[in-house]
């Protein structure tokens, strides 16, 4: 799984009289600025495309009722509909009398998609598992003030049983590596200071490449290769793929953010059976004490999910525990949410105040792992990157408010006193210039 982003808050890009409107993860943000750049090259004009996430019925319900909120308000707005939810149920948003077109995940970033083409109706959404290719946009990465974000891979060859994304991002493609460095480099080149590989699934990275090259030695180049820049990160991985070139690299590489958040979604060894999950329990604790007998400085995130069907509170609880016996400091939780087409949502459901009180308790529990966290993090001296005035991230994901002047985008010596409202509070010592 990818990123999240906030998903009751989808971000808009507004460019050329289109606006993007982004739901879902950072891949989806990713892709959102290549859609405004097609739309762009196509001369759109007047329209909001709706980038739609599927990882949750919420995320469905939310897209749906910001394209009618739209309509309302924009009764001349040509309003385009694409992304994963798009992908996986076309017909549903074909027939909303608010919706123009409907683009599928593959059609979207595709050279001429926003071109008006009446004669092909209002629905051009092809078999997402056909696609075998990464798409042709990959050198135009995601840029934000502070980073970039360079797709590397995209779709998902497994099949967990609560997971409905493959069928909106089709199976594992991976982008070759001669062209993630190419595009590191020109992102270091023009003075970013942090670069972040993204994907559906990133630790599959290479399986589908001639000689089934790893994440660890794609990392490895990439670092090796492009010495100008500061600071490597990845986003969330598989606990189950983790290879040896990359545990290496978090021994040897200081380039290399000790941060990993891991798709984890439970701590209990039937419940991630019937996930179909490919590790167990045991499986995340060693990894976690393998990366940190090697990078004591490393950080874990972790997605959870609570109330999973069949999840008893003696299973629950192994997934409450989970939380403190692997160090966790970042949780995202979700309140599971049957995903009609996926075999979890035929199994025994759970209910729905349950699965809220348990999501509840995880998200306290996760509270306290970040207060914990951050008490760690008092008197620490960090380099850390300046995402907005006032505010930068530390190598190990920790969010710091601070006092003093450094410039957004460079990376600044700061000094941890305290913290409070889940940030960690700091004085500037140095503004650090990207080397």
């Amino acid at each position: 799984m990818s990123d999240p982003l906030d998903e009751a808050a989808p971000a808009a890009l507004a460019a050329d009289g289109v606006e993007v409107v982004t739901f879902g993860c950072r891949l989806n943000a990713y892709e959102s600025e290549v859609i405004r750049a097609r739309a762009g090259e196509d001369g759109l004009t007047g329209a909001i495309v709706f980038n739609t996430c599927a990882v949750t019925n919420e995320a469905v319900r939310q897209a749906r009722q910001a394209i009618r909120k739209a309509r309302r308000e924009r009764p001349e707005a040509r309003l385009i509909v694409t992304g994963c939810a798009a992908q996986i149920d076309p017909a549903a948003f074909a027939a909303m009398d608010e919706v123009d077109l409907v683009l599928g995940n593959a059609e979207k970033s595709a050279p001429g998609a926003y071109l008006d083409r009446p004669a092909e109706g209002k629905v051009r959404v092809n078999d997402i598992m056909s696609v075998r290719e990464t798409a042709g946009h990959l050198i135009d990465g995601l840029k934000d003030r502070a980073r970039a974000y360079v797709e590397v891979q995209n779709g998902c060859d497994h099949r967990c049983t609560f997971c409905i994304i493959p069928y909106g991002r089709g199976n594992s493609r991976s982008a070759p590596a001669g062209e993630v460095v190419e595009q590191v480099r020109r992102l270091a080149a023009e003075g970013y200071a942090e670069v972040v590989l993204t994907g559906v699934d990133v630790t599959s990275w290479g399986a589908d490449l001639p000689g089934a090259p790893t994440l660890g030695q794609l990392v490895g180049r990439i670092l090796r290769l492009v010495p100008a820049l500061p600071r490597l990160r990845l986003s969330s991985i598989d606990a189950a793929e983790i290879d040896r070139d990359l545990l290496r690299l978090f021994a040897e590489e200081e380039r290399l953010a000790p941060y990993l958040h891991l798709s984890l979604q439970a701590g209990d060894d039937m419940i991630l059976k019937r996930m179909k999950r490919r590790h167990s329990r045991a499986d995340a604790l060693r990894l976690v004490e393998e990366v940190r007998a090697v990078r004591p400085d490393v950080a874990f995130g972790a997605d959870l999910i609570a109330g999973f069907p069949t999840e008893t509170e003696a299973m629950f609880a192994n997934t409450l525990a989970l939380v403190e016996e692997a160090g966790l400091a970042f949780l995202h939780v979700f309140p599971f949410s049957p995903r009609p087409g996926t075999p979890a949502a035929r199994m025994p459901q759970l209910a729905r105040a349950v699965v809220k009180a348990r999501a509840a308790t995880l998200r306290q529990a996760g509270e306290a792992a970040l207060s914990r966290h951050l008490d760690r993090q008092v008197g620490r001296t960090v380099d850390a990157l300046v995402e907005r005035p006032g505010i930068a991230r530390a190598p190990d994901f920790t969010e710091i408010a601070f006092e003093g002047a450094a410039p957004v985008g460079q990376i600044a010596q700061l000094q941890i006193t305290g913290h409070a409202g889940g940030k960690a509070k700091a004085a500037v010592l140095a503004p650090l210039a990207a080397e």
